[in-house]
């Protein structure tokens, strides 16, 4: 059994970055399995608009939460936390690496940091929260609180919204309710070494919009379609993210397909910069140009393992 004597490497940064092919490359080289810390590739019926990696890809090494759950099923930082720390176990113990790799902000803050009552607020969450609170009202927000945070609830007015909206974003956030917070944060079982790759910005939203026209090739639209005919909440966390939210809009006859189009361009440009503002918070992190050869970014890291 593998002995955790060094921090383990988690490859991270925005959208498009190049993190799948990075940490591919590195676990072959140093016999690893690859944590995925994506919110939305964990479910099989998301693939292209959730940028999975490649059949081709998938085999080269073996990769865990990807394709494990179907939607519908619950998902949360706080559960990631809690079973990719096990499965870090479970990697060990076979005489393997554990490579965490992706740019799911909250899911990695969880992993590698734990949870505590102070949680970064999304804005997607709290933007679909508040199309709820629009469309429902007040009393159905807060008996939708009631069902999953009662002990909240019964300290809040239900006429006044904003510590409903924020328990509630918690809890879509985490899986835990804010009520249970104070009595739930751990200290992590594992340290990390984590990688974040970067590239100048005008170069990163090139490679953003282009992706987006090959997933639109690919057949965006076709598995959106599909989705859509599975006739599931349209709340759910997955549906009303970037890359799923706009070709149901489309599909939906609210965008034309040339809007469509710019609007996820625009959303996902908007979304890399916000992962790279919650990553320059952490200033323990390692920065690296993401053009940087592959070759001589795998030596530098297999470098720290041996250290």
């Amino acid at each position: 059994m593998r002995a955790q004597t060094m921090p383990i490497h988690a490859i991270v940064g925005p959208t498009a970055v190049g993190k799948t092919a990075l940490g591919i490359k590195l676990a072959q080289v140093i016999g690893g399995e690859i944590i995925s810390a994506d919110s939305r590739q964990i479910y099989k019926e998301l693939s292209i608009g959730s940028a999975k990696p490649t059949a081709q890809e998938l085999a080269l090494v073996p990769h865990h939460f990807i394709d494990e759950l179907k939607l519908g099923e619950h998902y949360s930082a706080g559960l990631f936390a809690k079973l990719a720390t096990a499965r870090i176990g479970e990697i060990l113990a076979r005489d393997r690496v554990p490579i965490v790799v992706g740019g799911s902000t909250l899911y990695l803050h969880a992993l590698i940091h734990g949870l505590s009552p102070l949680i970064p607020s999304d804005t997607e969450v709290r933007t679909s929260i508040g199309n709820r609170l629009a469309d429902l009202g007040k009393n159905a927000l807060y008996e939708e609180l009631c069902r999953v945070d009662p002990d909240s609830a019964s300290t809040m007015d239900p006429t006044k919204t904003t510590r409903m909206i924020r328990a509630l974003e918690v809890f879509e956030l985490t899986g835990t309710p804010l009520s249970k917070f104070h009595n739930v944060h751990e200290t992590p079982l594992y340290s990390f070494y984590v990688t974040v790759l970067t590239l100048d910005r005008s170069v990163l939203y090139r490679r953003i919009e282009q992706r987006v026209d090959e997933m639109l090739a690919a057949g965006l639209i076709e598995e959106v379609q599909s989705i859509r005919n599975m006739q599931l909440d349209r709340t759910l966390p997955a549906l009303k993210s970037i890359g799923y939210k706009e070709p149901l809009a489309y599909l939906n006859g609210l965008y034309t397909w040339a809007h469509m189009v710019e609007i996820l361009k625009r959303n996902s440009r908007r979304y890399a910069k916000r992962q790279l503002t919650w990553f320059r918070r952490y200033e323990t992190y390692r920065r690296v140009n993401a053009e940087t050869p592959d070759e001589v970014l795998v030596k530098a890291l297999c470098h720290l393992s041996e250290e």
